[in-house]
């Protein structure tokens, strides 16, 4: 079953607003729920993320349990903000020394199961700046009332941000360029999902902690295709959240974003080994001088696609 056929979307698909708290709270039962923000340089988002949802989900209704910051090697004020704002904040880097430390946002991911306790984690970014607390409970809906579902993607509307100026869907460019055409060419049960690289998406641990994860931004498509592999399509859920807007990255940070996406799906097709290829060199070309003088020069980037085994493989 492929989930572009109508009967999964119909039954997978939910929007936010079909479980009231209180409806979760009862769900709920004895299952513990981790919500983890994993944070790079995100000093002027975090605080508010943090903020909004302790107070409408740990302080106001116990749907939490705990809200975890992984700080991936910032340098700025990242780490202070979001424990003035009430969260449990880990620098990925001390987290397991003896495991090492990378940087990357699926480091960061992996890293916090050793230092999570929740029996589900909810994952947000912490660069939003156009949503709500009802992305939480609309990501935990499906996980506590289907004990079919193993991981929830959010799906919403990304606007593309420029200045004053916002267009409706035009956001998510690795998405519309990179991700959904290997999906087509390669993993088409997959197709179904509107928004495969979201980064507010839930996961039962017993599932998470037994996936392989790259250590950069390839997590999320990484997580769908071994999910469906190991678990089933029917696995996956999809729920509306509205609309989401954050911060736009420079385009050839996209392009690196984009080496990693790909690299993933290399690897589960079975051409790429990680473990003999962990660096890829991404020639970019940049501009030089000015004026008259003014030319292009290449840039090699190295573009770490390390993935981590399975967290459950690691002892305490």
């Amino acid at each position: 079953m492929h989930l572009g056929g109508s009967a999964w979307f119909d039954r997978n698909t939910h929007h936010w607003d079909e479980w009231t708290l209180e409806s979760l709270l009862e769900a709920k039962g004895g299952t513990t729920v981790s919500l983890v923000v994993p944070a790079r340089n995100e000093a002027a988002t975090v605080g508010d993320v943090v903020t909004r949802v302790r107070e409408a989900l740990v302080d106001t209704v116990a749907l939490l349990d705990e809200i975890v910051v992984i700080d991936s090697d910032s340098t700025d004020d990242t780490y202070a903000v979001a424990t003035d704002a009430g969260a449990v904040v880990h620098r990925s880097a001390e987290i397991r020394p003896d495991l090492g430390s990378v940087p990357g946002k699926g480091e960061a991911m992996w890293k916090s199961l050793f230092v999570t306790t929740g029996d589900v984690l909810v994952f947000m970014d912490a660069d939003l700046l156009d949503w709500d607390t009802h992305f939480v409970p609309g990501l935990l809906g499906p996980l506590l009332t289907r004990p079919d579902i193993e991981l929830v993607k959010g799906l919403y509307e990304r606007p593309l941000v420029d200045g004053d100026d916002v267009t409706a869907y035009e956001g998510g460019r690795v998405t519309e360029l990179v991700a959904r055409p290997l999906i087509a060419l390669d993993f088409p049960e997959l197709a179904g999902l509107v928004q495969p690289l979201a980064g507010e998406w839930a996961v039962r641990r017993s599932l998470f902690e037994r996936l392989h994860v790259p250590t950069g931004y390839a997590v999320e498509l990484a997580a769908l295709v071994d999910t469906a592999a190991t678990s089933g399509v029917d696995a996956i859920a999809q729920v509306d959240l509205g609309r989401r807007a954050h911060r736009h990255q420079a385009l050839r940070d996209l392009g690196a974003m984009a080496t990693q996406i790909i690299a993933a799906a290399e690897v589960r097709r079975g051409s790429l080994d990680v473990f003999d290829h962990r660096d890829i060199v991404l020639r970019q070309y940049h501009p030089t001088g000015a004026g008259a003088g003014a030319g292009i020069a290449p840039v090699d980037r190295v573009i770490d696609v390390g993935e981590r085994p399975p967290a459950i493989g690691f002892a305490p």
